[in-house]
């Protein structure tokens, strides 16, 4: 073997060097933004009922809801803006769609979607939930357990973008509700839910966040750190009253209370007849000398100790748990629906690692 000393690094300009060395980063940075996985996508383009099975979880009580491929009354390109849409008013809607089963431990997981409505809906959903492989899709509806429920929700005056996390069989909603943005007829909205290893949450609605924080502190999904101690009781001196009567204020002795008196210049008529009209009495008028209802001073209580509340101790149910944002097992998306007006579109659904796949999702909206 002949070695060609013309390739060595030495051999090299300096120059040239760089050069190489440029192109090999932009290389494996190329590599490093396309290294991210996608466990889902669906744009519902031909074929899309192969991929989607629709529920008859409420066939039986005749109020289960179709679904229909529709660009809607409002698009840019009927081909390509059409998604799928909730086809009556007054009905339950399920449609869910199965993928190999992952975990998002150690890594970022970004659920996207997009939602259109049509008509004011009234009262419903247009939500999504991520959960664990179904072993019969056909029966998904509301028992049916799920990982993650996302999405706007609105009955009336109460609306709110929904965002549920299941813990130990149990699901959890956010202590206060995120902003509801599902607003304007025939308007397209994007939302994307950001889940990430340091157990914090991002939610982007149109590209907008409306909210970043932390799965500890805003969902009740651990017990309390503390609990007050239900040995401590409140001392039977203990005065929690921060005001009380003046014991130095007396009522007047002239005050009058009484609102109405007897009219005492009113004579009885001279044609009254006590046997047949009954007996005569006086009207009432108001008391010219009424001074209302009289009520003790208010002081502050000298024996006042304030608020009184058992000490805190620790909670011996109490476990943390650092890996609040890991499921082992993901492997369908739904949309499981109570609308009271329909017409809404889904379209471009993706779960993904990687922030690049679901932006470029984005670019279709």
């Amino acid at each position: 073997l002949k070695l060609d000393y013309r390739l060595t690094p030495q051999y090299f300009p300096v120059a040239a060097r760089r050069e190489i060395m440029r192109r090999t980063a932009l290389c494996l940075s190329s590599l490093a933004a396309v290294s991210g996985k996608v466990y889902f996508s669906e744009t519902f383009g031909d074929g899309w009922e192969s991929r989607w099975t629709a529920s008859e979880w409420k066939k039986s009580d005749g109020t289960q809801g179709t679904w229909k491929l529709s660009a809607g009354k409002w698009y840019g390109n009927e081909d390509e803006d059409k998604g799928v849409q909730t086809a009556e008013d007054s009905r339950f809607f399920g449609l869910s769609a199965g993928f190999e089963s992952f975990s998002n431990a150690g890594k970022e997981l970004i659920i996207q979607y997009q939602a259109k409505y049509e008509k004011d809906i009234e009262c419903g959903g247009g939500y999504v939930k991520i959960g664990p492989k179904l072993s019969d899709p056909t029966t998904f509806g509301d028992p049916t357990p799920y990982n993650i429920m996302f999405g706007p929700d609105k009955c009336g005056y109460t609306k709110r973008t929904h965002l549920i996390f299941n813990y130990k069989g149990k699901n959890v909603l956010k202590k206060s509700d995120l902003a509801y943005k599902q607003e304007g007829e025939g308007t397209s909205h994007v939302y994307r839910l950001v889940l990430k290893p340091d157990n914090t949450v991002r939610v982007e609605i149109d590209e907008e966040k409306i909210y970043e924080g932390s799965l500890k502190e805003d969902w009740e999904l651990l017990a309390a750190k503390e609990i007050s101690d239900p040995d401590d009781k409140k001392p039977s001196d203990w005065v929690d009253d921060s005001m009380m009567d003046d014991p130095e204020d007396k009522k007047p002795d002239g005050w009058v209370e009484e609102k109405r008196i007897v009219d005492a210049a009113a004579k009885k008529p001279d044609d009254w007849d006590d046997e047949e009209d009954g007996e005569w009495e006086a009207p009432m008028i108001d008391n010219p000398e009424y001074k209302g209802d009289w009520t003790v001073k208010r002081i502050s209580n000298p024996a006042y100790k304030g608020f009184w509340e058992a000490k805190k101790i620790a909670n011996p149910e109490y476990v943390d748990d650092d890996a609040l944002y890991k499921y082992d097992d993901f492997g369908f998306i739904g949309f499981d629906l109570w609308q009271v007006k329909g017409n809404t579109i889904f379209d471009n659904v993706i779960i993904t690692d990687e922030a690049a796949e679901a932006d470029a999702f984005v670019k279709k909206w």
